[in-house]
């Protein structure tokens, strides 16, 4: 390492320690300056891309930017007339018409399923899988099948999608599955006995921030068990991204923030990098990514979590979900 990547390493290692200006726009912009222009822009085609909450957001600028680089790219929305106005958008601005809307609610086990049935029948491979679609409750509310809403969307669906992929991951020859986490994670802990604030008082940003944490424990699960295989799972955050699902839940938050916050296209970024870059493949599976680099899973030694409280919890979103382990799907 020669003095100039020294010093570019241990800017990154201070500025990570200030929360304010680590996860606004600010750190971005510092950080961006690094990065070789070159370093995102390889081509996708012939891959085969599915993002989850595809219709705004994160989601719609890394499915516009993937289709972009030639990949065939399937959209999962809840709301059909906004995912299709986003497909018809994004076929607009890149001229690729591989480029296809599903309906998918990622709260439903039952909507999952059936997407995955379809998916399946056309589709031998998945190359990547983005798990992006997410809420932010300030009340708890509850699916149709009685599941917490916040729980059953960030971590929940994208545990059983993931799962019912990974046969056709593991027919990829690099797959890569990318969990949307939140720098929220890192003020919460894996919560075993009461993930869906069934005894306890609701608090929307807690619920949040466990189910965020809990994306980032299972992208743990993954690859332990995903070792001898040539799928590759890793987390990241996008910083303080003013996207609808975060900040537009609670504009009386954002609004005297909102200077600070990342566009979606630079919150985007290390997701986007993530999907396509040659050399993340360089780095062990289960890495937590913010701006381009494996940042650690905890501060000060708060929140982490044993091996059987991990498996502990797994165990749990296979009961929930009704997904029953397939030892073939990973190995």
């Amino acid at each position: 390492m020669n003095v100039v990547e020294h010093l570019m390493e241990r800017g990154d290692k201070l500025l990570d320690k200030s929360f304010l200006l680590n996860a606004s726009k600010i750190g971005y912009l510092l950080r961006e300056r690094t990065w070789a222009p070159s370093d995102t822009w390889v081509s996708m085609q012939d891959k085969v891309c599915v993002v989850t909450g595809a219709n705004s957001g994160l989601g719609r600028v890394v499915s516009t930017r993937l289709a972009g680089l030639g990949a065939r790219v399937y959209l999962l929305c809840r709301d059909e007339e906004r995912g299709k106005q986003a497909r018809f958008d994004i076929v607009n601005s890149t001229q690729n018409l591989d480029v296809f809307l599903e309906i998918v609610d990622v709260s439903n086990a039952e909507s999952i399923r059936d997407f995955v049935e379809r998916f399946t029948a056309k589709e031998p491979r998945v190359d990547v899988l983005i798990n992006n679609a997410g809420v932010f409750k300030t009340s708890r509310e509850a699916t149709d099948s009685g599941l917490e809403v916040t729980f059953a969307t960030n971590t929940l669906g994208p545990f059983l999608l993931t799962n019912l992929l990974m046969p056709a991951l593991r027919r990829s020859d690099a797959a890569r599955v990318i969990n949307v986490s939140s720098a929220a994670m890192y003020f919460a802990k894996l919560n075993i006995e009461d993930p869906q604030f069934q005894s306890r008082p609701y608090i929307g940003p807690l619920a949040y921030a466990e189910s965020k944490r809990a994306e980032v424990e299972l992208t743990h699960c993954w690859s332990e068990r995903l070792q001898e295989s040539t799928v590759a799972v890793h987390a990241m955050h996008p910083g303080w991204a003013d996207t609808p699902s975060a900040w537009g839940a609670v504009p009386s938050l954002a609004a005297p923030v909102r200077p600070l916050l990342r566009t979606p296209e630079q919150g985007a970024d290390t997701l986007l990098w993530l999907a396509v870059n040659p050399r993340v493949v360089e780095h062990e599976s289960g890495q937590f990514w913010f701006d381009r680099r494996p940042r650690d899973t905890h501060r000060l030694g708060f929140g982490k979590s044993s091996e059987a409280e991990r498996e502990s919890f797994w165990e749990l979103c296979c009961d929930l979900s009704g997904y029953t382990p397939d030892t073939a799907s990973f190995h």
